[in-house]
Protein backbone atom coordinates (compact mmCIF):
# COMPACT_ATOMS: atom_id res chain seq x y z
CA UNK A 1 0.00 0.00 0.00
CA UNK A 2 1.80 2.98 -0.82
CA UNK A 3 1.97 5.93 1.34
CA UNK A 4 2.06 9.75 0.67
CA UNK A 5 3.70 12.84 3.11
CA UNK A 6 1.56 15.36 4.64
CA UNK A 7 1.33 18.18 2.51
CA UNK A 8 -1.00 21.80 2.37
CA UNK A 9 -4.14 22.13 0.63
CA UNK A 10 -3.78 22.48 -3.01
CA UNK A 11 -7.53 24.96 -3.55
CA UNK A 12 -9.57 25.35 -6.62
CA UNK A 13 -12.71 27.63 -5.97
CA UNK A 14 -14.74 30.35 -7.82
CA UNK A 15 -15.96 32.03 -4.47
CA UNK A 16 -14.94 29.89 -1.77
CA UNK A 17 -11.26 30.11 -0.94
CA UNK A 18 -8.75 29.32 2.13
CA UNK A 19 -4.93 30.34 3.07
CA UNK A 20 -2.09 27.98 2.30
CA UNK A 21 1.87 29.04 2.70
CA UNK A 22 2.77 28.13 -0.54
CA UNK A 23 2.70 30.06 -3.90
CA UNK A 24 -0.66 30.97 -5.69
CA UNK A 25 -1.41 31.49 -9.09
CA UNK A 26 -4.30 33.43 -10.58
CA UNK A 27 -6.62 33.35 -13.63
CA UNK A 28 -9.46 35.58 -14.55
CA UNK A 29 -11.82 32.62 -12.81
CA UNK A 30 -10.12 30.58 -10.25
CA UNK A 31 -7.45 30.52 -7.62
CA UNK A 32 -5.07 27.45 -7.55
CA UNK A 33 -2.51 26.66 -4.73
CA UNK A 34 -0.28 23.64 -4.91
CA UNK A 35 2.16 22.13 -2.97
CA UNK A 36 3.27 18.52 -2.51
CA UNK A 37 0.92 15.30 -2.88
CA UNK A 38 -2.01 16.18 -1.16
CA UNK A 39 -4.66 18.47 -2.83
CA UNK A 40 -8.25 19.68 -2.33
CA UNK A 41 -10.49 21.35 -4.92
CA UNK A 42 -13.97 23.07 -4.58
CA UNK A 43 -16.06 24.44 -7.26
CA UNK A 44 -19.61 25.79 -6.87
CA UNK A 45 -21.89 23.74 -8.30
CA UNK A 46 -25.60 25.19 -7.58
CA UNK A 47 -28.20 25.94 -5.43
CA UNK A 48 -30.76 24.53 -3.41
CA UNK A 49 -33.53 26.30 -0.94
CA UNK A 50 -31.28 29.76 -1.73
CA UNK A 51 -28.13 28.32 -0.18
CA UNK A 52 -24.62 27.37 -2.26
CA UNK A 53 -23.92 24.14 -2.88
CA UNK A 54 -20.46 22.76 -3.42
CA UNK A 55 -18.57 19.88 -4.76
CA UNK A 56 -15.30 19.50 -3.11
CA UNK A 57 -12.61 16.99 -4.98
CA UNK A 58 -9.56 15.10 -2.52
CA UNK A 59 -6.68 13.43 -3.52
CA UNK A 60 -3.60 11.70 -1.60
CA UNK A 61 -1.99 10.16 -5.08
CA UNK A 62 -3.47 6.81 -4.21
CA UNK A 63 -7.38 7.77 -3.99
CA UNK A 64 -9.57 10.40 -4.64
CA UNK A 65 -12.99 11.65 -2.76
CA UNK A 66 -15.33 13.58 -3.82
CA UNK A 67 -18.28 14.89 -1.53
CA UNK A 68 -20.59 18.02 -1.29
CA UNK A 69 -21.70 20.20 1.38
CA UNK A 70 -25.95 19.24 0.28
CA UNK A 71 -26.44 16.37 2.73
CA UNK A 72 -22.88 16.08 3.92
CA UNK A 73 -23.06 13.65 1.05
CA UNK A 74 -19.94 11.71 0.24
CA UNK A 75 -20.63 11.30 -3.68
CA UNK A 76 -17.45 8.82 -5.07
CA UNK A 77 -14.27 7.08 -3.62
CA UNK A 78 -11.70 6.54 -6.43
CA UNK A 79 -9.74 3.28 -5.41
CA UNK A 80 -7.29 1.63 -7.75
CA UNK A 81 -7.28 -2.39 -7.69
CA UNK A 82 -4.17 -5.00 -7.81
CA UNK A 83 -3.76 -3.47 -11.42
CA UNK A 84 -3.80 -0.14 -10.90
CA UNK A 85 -7.56 1.01 -12.82
CA UNK A 86 -8.91 4.04 -10.48
CA UNK A 87 -12.57 3.30 -10.09
CA UNK A 88 -15.75 4.04 -8.22
CA UNK A 89 -16.57 2.05 -5.38
CA UNK A 90 -19.56 3.85 -3.49
CA UNK A 91 -23.41 3.90 -5.37
CA UNK A 92 -23.25 7.52 -6.68
CA UNK A 93 -25.37 10.17 -9.48
CA UNK A 94 -23.48 11.68 -12.61
CA UNK A 95 -23.71 15.37 -10.66
CA UNK A 96 -24.05 16.93 -7.21
CA UNK A 97 -27.63 18.38 -8.88
CA UNK A 98 -29.37 15.56 -9.45
CA UNK A 99 -29.08 14.59 -5.51
CA UNK A 100 -31.26 17.37 -4.55
CA UNK A 101 -34.36 15.38 -5.39
CA UNK A 102 -33.29 12.27 -6.67
CA UNK A 103 -31.44 10.82 -3.65
CA UNK A 104 -34.38 8.25 -2.08
CA UNK A 105 -31.57 5.47 -1.10
CA UNK A 106 -29.56 8.12 1.32
CA UNK A 107 -26.57 7.63 -1.01
CA UNK A 108 -23.59 8.72 0.58
CA UNK A 109 -25.56 10.61 2.89
CA UNK A 110 -25.30 11.66 6.60
CA UNK A 111 -27.90 10.73 8.17
CA UNK A 112 -30.36 11.80 11.16
CA UNK A 113 -31.20 13.57 13.57
CA UNK A 114 -31.82 9.69 14.13
CA UNK A 115 -30.33 7.15 11.56
CA UNK A 116 -32.51 3.84 11.49
CA UNK A 117 -35.62 3.33 12.94
CA UNK A 118 -37.85 4.43 15.50
CA UNK A 119 -40.68 2.53 16.44
CA UNK A 120 -44.13 4.24 15.90
CA UNK A 121 -42.20 7.41 15.46
CA UNK A 122 -42.75 8.03 19.34
CA UNK A 123 -40.63 7.27 22.17
CA UNK A 124 -40.68 8.50 26.29
CA UNK A 125 -38.09 11.12 27.06
CA UNK A 126 -38.07 12.45 31.50
CA UNK A 127 -41.48 11.07 31.47
CA UNK A 128 -42.95 13.03 28.12
CA UNK A 129 -43.89 11.39 24.89
CA UNK A 130 -42.37 12.80 21.81
CA UNK A 131 -43.39 12.35 18.45
CA UNK A 132 -41.41 12.43 15.22
CA UNK A 133 -42.07 11.78 11.94
CA UNK A 134 -43.90 9.04 10.50
CA UNK A 135 -41.91 8.45 7.27
CA UNK A 136 -41.79 4.51 6.66
CA UNK A 137 -45.19 3.04 7.53
CA UNK A 138 -46.36 3.72 11.10
CA UNK A 139 -42.42 4.13 11.70
CA UNK A 140 -39.79 6.65 11.95
CA UNK A 141 -35.88 6.44 9.89
CA UNK A 142 -33.48 8.44 9.21
CA UNK A 143 -34.52 11.51 10.68
CA UNK A 144 -37.78 12.22 8.86
CA UNK A 145 -38.55 13.22 5.52
CA UNK A 146 -36.57 16.25 5.23
CA UNK A 147 -33.45 14.82 7.32
CA UNK A 148 -29.76 15.82 7.25
CA UNK A 149 -29.08 14.45 4.26
CA UNK A 150 -31.03 16.74 2.22
CA UNK A 151 -30.19 20.14 4.03
CA UNK A 152 -27.23 22.37 2.75
CA UNK A 153 -24.65 22.49 5.61
CA UNK A 154 -23.40 25.85 6.16
CA UNK A 155 -20.46 27.37 6.83
CA UNK A 156 -18.52 25.05 4.77
CA UNK A 157 -15.01 25.16 5.23
CA UNK A 158 -11.69 23.48 3.53
CA UNK A 159 -8.90 22.26 6.15
CA UNK A 160 -5.44 20.75 6.54
CA UNK A 161 -4.83 18.58 9.00
CA UNK A 162 -1.45 16.73 10.26
CA UNK A 163 -1.78 14.23 7.75
CA UNK A 164 -4.64 14.80 5.29
CA UNK A 165 -6.81 17.61 3.97
CA UNK A 166 -10.84 17.37 4.62
CA UNK A 167 -13.90 19.70 4.67
CA UNK A 168 -15.92 20.47 7.94
CA UNK A 169 -19.18 21.89 7.88
CA UNK A 170 -22.10 22.84 9.93
CA UNK A 171 -26.03 22.13 10.22
CA UNK A 172 -28.51 23.51 13.07
CA UNK A 173 -31.46 21.65 13.36
CA UNK A 174 -34.22 24.04 15.23
CA UNK A 175 -36.67 22.77 18.12
CA UNK A 176 -39.07 20.56 16.98
CA UNK A 177 -37.67 19.73 13.21
CA UNK A 178 -39.19 16.28 12.38
CA UNK A 179 -40.29 16.81 15.68
CA UNK A 180 -37.03 16.09 17.81
CA UNK A 181 -36.79 18.14 20.83
CA UNK A 182 -34.02 21.18 21.15
CA UNK A 183 -31.70 23.00 19.18
CA UNK A 184 -29.10 20.61 17.61
CA UNK A 185 -26.04 22.42 16.80
CA UNK A 186 -23.56 19.90 14.59
CA UNK A 187 -20.22 20.38 13.19
CA UNK A 188 -19.36 17.40 10.18
CA UNK A 189 -15.60 16.96 9.74
CA UNK A 190 -14.42 14.51 6.29
CA UNK A 191 -10.85 14.38 5.99
CA UNK A 192 -8.65 12.24 3.56
CA UNK A 193 -5.38 11.04 5.14
CA UNK A 194 -2.08 10.19 3.38
CA UNK A 195 -2.98 6.94 5.17
CA UNK A 196 -5.15 6.43 2.68
CA UNK A 197 -8.56 6.64 5.29
CA UNK A 198 -11.67 8.61 4.74
CA UNK A 199 -12.53 10.51 8.21
CA UNK A 200 -16.27 11.35 9.52
CA UNK A 201 -16.35 12.87 12.39
CA UNK A 202 -19.70 14.27 14.01
CA UNK A 203 -19.74 16.51 16.86
CA UNK A 204 -23.30 18.36 18.41
CA UNK A 205 -24.53 19.99 21.53
CA UNK A 206 -28.51 20.64 22.55
CA UNK A 207 -29.91 22.87 24.50
CA UNK A 208 -32.72 20.92 25.59
CA UNK A 209 -32.23 17.02 26.14
CA UNK A 210 -33.17 15.25 23.02
CA UNK A 211 -31.75 12.04 21.34
CA UNK A 212 -29.28 11.62 18.20
CA UNK A 213 -27.50 8.96 15.92
CA UNK A 214 -25.73 10.16 13.19
CA UNK A 215 -24.00 8.12 10.90
CA UNK A 216 -22.67 8.13 6.43
CA UNK A 217 -24.77 5.90 4.29
CA UNK A 218 -22.27 5.16 1.59
CA UNK A 219 -23.25 2.31 -0.35
CA UNK A 220 -20.18 -0.01 -1.07
CA UNK A 221 -19.03 -1.87 -4.11
CA UNK A 222 -15.41 -2.63 -4.20
CA UNK A 223 -15.67 -4.32 -6.97
CA UNK A 224 -16.49 -0.99 -9.34
CA UNK A 225 -19.66 -1.73 -9.67
CA UNK A 226 -20.10 -4.42 -12.26
CA UNK A 227 -22.27 -6.62 -10.95
CA UNK A 228 -23.80 -7.57 -7.20
CA UNK A 229 -21.33 -7.60 -4.27
CA UNK A 230 -21.82 -11.62 -3.74
CA UNK A 231 -18.22 -11.99 -4.12
CA UNK A 232 -17.07 -10.01 -1.69
CA UNK A 233 -15.53 -11.60 1.59
CA UNK A 234 -17.15 -9.69 4.95
CA UNK A 235 -15.68 -10.18 8.45
CA UNK A 236 -18.12 -8.14 10.82
CA UNK A 237 -16.40 -7.84 15.14
CA UNK A 238 -19.49 -8.70 16.57
CA UNK A 239 -20.78 -11.41 18.40
CA UNK A 240 -24.23 -11.07 18.51
CA UNK A 241 -27.27 -8.59 16.52
CA UNK A 242 -30.65 -7.36 17.98
CA UNK A 243 -33.61 -9.17 16.72
CA UNK A 244 -36.21 -7.43 14.62
CA UNK A 245 -39.96 -7.80 13.79
CA UNK A 246 -41.37 -8.47 9.98
CA UNK A 247 -41.19 -3.99 9.77
CA UNK A 248 -37.27 -3.86 10.91
CA UNK A 249 -38.07 -2.92 14.25
CA UNK A 250 -35.89 -4.35 17.54
CA UNK A 251 -37.64 -6.33 19.75
CA UNK A 252 -35.26 -5.82 22.55
CA UNK A 253 -33.54 -8.97 22.48
CA UNK A 254 -29.55 -9.97 21.29
CA UNK A 255 -29.06 -12.67 19.54
CA UNK A 256 -25.90 -14.91 19.82
CA UNK A 257 -24.43 -15.31 15.94
CA UNK A 258 -23.02 -18.72 16.44
CA UNK A 259 -24.05 -21.07 14.44
CA UNK A 260 -26.44 -18.94 12.28
CA UNK A 261 -26.12 -17.09 8.62
CA UNK A 262 -25.29 -13.72 10.94
CA UNK A 263 -21.61 -14.91 12.23
CA UNK A 264 -19.26 -12.84 10.36
CA UNK A 265 -16.74 -13.12 13.18
CA UNK A 266 -14.18 -14.47 10.60
CA UNK A 267 -14.41 -13.11 6.92
CA UNK A 268 -17.00 -15.11 5.06
CA UNK A 269 -18.43 -14.97 1.75
CA UNK A 270 -21.36 -13.16 1.59
CA UNK A 271 -23.52 -14.86 -1.61
CA UNK A 272 -22.54 -18.58 0.67
CA UNK A 273 -23.97 -15.93 3.77
CA UNK A 274 -26.92 -14.79 2.04
CA UNK A 275 -27.82 -18.08 0.18
CA UNK A 276 -27.84 -19.92 4.04
CA UNK A 277 -30.11 -16.49 5.66
CA UNK A 278 -32.27 -17.26 2.45
CA UNK A 279 -32.16 -13.27 1.30
CA UNK A 280 -29.87 -10.08 2.20
CA UNK A 281 -28.83 -8.51 5.35
CA UNK A 282 -30.51 -5.13 7.28
CA UNK A 283 -29.13 -5.65 10.87
CA UNK A 284 -27.64 -4.50 13.41
CA UNK A 285 -24.66 -6.13 14.92
CA UNK A 286 -23.73 -5.21 18.77
CA UNK A 287 -20.01 -3.87 18.39
CA UNK A 288 -20.18 -2.39 22.27
CA UNK A 289 -22.54 -2.95 24.81
CA UNK A 290 -22.64 0.27 26.13
CA UNK A 291 -21.07 3.75 24.99
CA UNK A 292 -17.79 4.74 25.09
CA UNK A 293 -15.36 6.94 22.93
CA UNK A 294 -12.95 3.87 21.88
CA UNK A 295 -12.53 3.54 18.14
CA UNK A 296 -12.37 0.01 17.11
CA UNK A 297 -12.36 -1.94 14.23
CA UNK A 298 -16.05 -3.51 13.59
CA UNK A 299 -15.47 -4.44 10.43
CA UNK A 300 -13.30 -5.09 7.09
CA UNK A 301 -14.61 -6.34 3.60
CA UNK A 302 -12.17 -7.44 0.46
CA UNK A 303 -12.89 -8.10 -3.18
CA UNK A 304 -10.80 -10.52 -4.05
CA UNK A 305 -10.56 -10.25 -8.16
CA UNK A 306 -9.46 -6.00 -7.73
CA UNK A 307 -7.76 -7.06 -4.59
CA UNK A 308 -9.24 -4.19 -2.88
CA UNK A 309 -9.84 -3.95 0.77
CA UNK A 310 -11.94 -1.65 3.20
CA UNK A 311 -11.93 -1.29 6.73
CA UNK A 312 -14.66 0.18 8.91
CA UNK A 313 -13.70 1.93 12.48
CA UNK A 314 -16.12 3.34 15.15
CA UNK A 315 -17.12 4.95 18.30
CA UNK A 316 -20.33 3.54 17.94
CA UNK A 317 -21.80 0.65 20.27
CA UNK A 318 -23.27 -0.87 16.75
CA UNK A 319 -23.26 -0.96 13.12
CA UNK A 320 -25.90 -1.27 10.45
CA UNK A 321 -25.11 -4.04 7.76
CA UNK A 322 -27.66 -3.65 4.43
CA UNK A 323 -27.12 -5.08 1.43
CA UNK A 324 -29.16 -2.86 -0.79
CA UNK A 325 -32.37 -5.35 -0.77
CA UNK A 326 -34.46 -2.36 -1.53
CA UNK A 327 -32.50 -1.28 -4.64
CA UNK A 328 -34.19 -2.25 -7.98
CA UNK A 329 -34.14 -0.10 -10.92
CA UNK A 330 -32.40 3.08 -9.35
CA UNK A 331 -30.53 4.95 -11.98
CA UNK A 332 -26.97 5.76 -11.21
CA UNK A 333 -23.88 7.40 -12.42
CA UNK A 334 -22.56 6.03 -15.75
CA UNK A 335 -25.78 4.48 -17.34
CA UNK A 336 -25.85 1.81 -14.76
CA UNK A 337 -28.63 0.47 -13.05
CA UNK A 338 -28.82 -0.73 -9.76
CA UNK A 339 -30.48 -3.42 -8.47
CA UNK A 340 -30.72 -5.27 -5.25
CA UNK A 341 -27.45 -6.68 -3.87
CA UNK A 342 -25.26 -4.68 -5.79
CA UNK A 343 -23.87 -3.00 -2.83
CA UNK A 344 -23.53 -3.38 0.61
CA UNK A 345 -23.93 -0.51 3.91
CA UNK A 346 -21.46 -0.42 7.06
CA UNK A 347 -23.42 2.34 8.96
CA UNK A 348 -22.12 2.69 12.22
CA UNK A 349 -24.89 4.41 14.75
CA UNK A 350 -26.43 3.74 18.31
CA UNK A 351 -28.88 1.04 18.13
CA UNK A 352 -31.93 1.05 16.16
CA UNK A 353 -34.99 1.74 18.20
CA UNK A 354 -32.41 2.44 21.25
CA UNK A 355 -35.12 5.55 22.79
CA UNK A 356 -37.76 2.46 23.35
CA UNK A 357 -35.11 -0.06 24.81
CA UNK A 358 -33.82 0.59 28.23
CA UNK A 359 -31.48 -2.46 28.17
CA UNK A 360 -30.10 -0.44 24.83
CA UNK A 361 -26.65 1.81 25.29
CA UNK A 362 -28.72 5.20 25.55
CA UNK A 363 -28.78 7.58 22.52
CA UNK A 364 -29.60 10.70 24.95
CA UNK A 365 -27.98 14.10 24.57
CA UNK A 366 -27.81 16.29 27.76
CA UNK A 367 -27.52 20.21 27.66
CA UNK A 368 -23.88 20.75 28.80
CA UNK A 369 -22.99 17.17 27.38
CA UNK A 370 -21.07 17.05 23.73
CA UNK A 371 -22.35 14.07 20.85
CA UNK A 372 -18.65 13.19 19.20
CA UNK A 373 -19.10 9.86 16.66
CA UNK A 374 -15.81 9.08 14.48
CA UNK A 375 -16.07 6.66 11.81
CA UNK A 376 -13.11 5.83 9.72
CA UNK A 377 -13.05 3.79 6.36
CA UNK A 378 -9.41 2.91 5.47
CA UNK A 379 -8.58 1.58 1.83
CA UNK A 380 -5.83 -0.72 0.68
CA UNK A 381 -5.17 -2.86 -2.30
CA UNK A 382 -3.94 -6.49 -2.19
CA UNK A 383 -1.52 -7.34 -4.75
Amino acid sequence: MKLFPRACIAFFAVTLMIGCQSKTEKTNEVEETVENNMEIQAVKVGQWEGKDVFKYSLDNGFMEVEMTNFGGIISKILVPDKNGNLENVVLSLDSIPQYFTGNGPYLGAAVGRYANRISKGSFMLDGEKVEVTKNIGENHLHGGRKGFGVKVWDQAEPYDSENGVGVKMHYLSVDGEEGFPGNLDTWLYMELTSDNEIKVRFESTTDKKTVVNLTNHSYFNLGGIKRDVKDHEVQIMADAYTEVDNQSIPTGELINVEGTPFDFRTPKNLGEQMEAKGGGFDHNYATKRENSSELLEIAKVKHPESGRIMEVFSTAPGVQFYTSNGMRDFKGAEGKVYQPFWAFCLEPQAWPDSPNHSNFPSAALEPGEKYVHEIVFKFEVEK
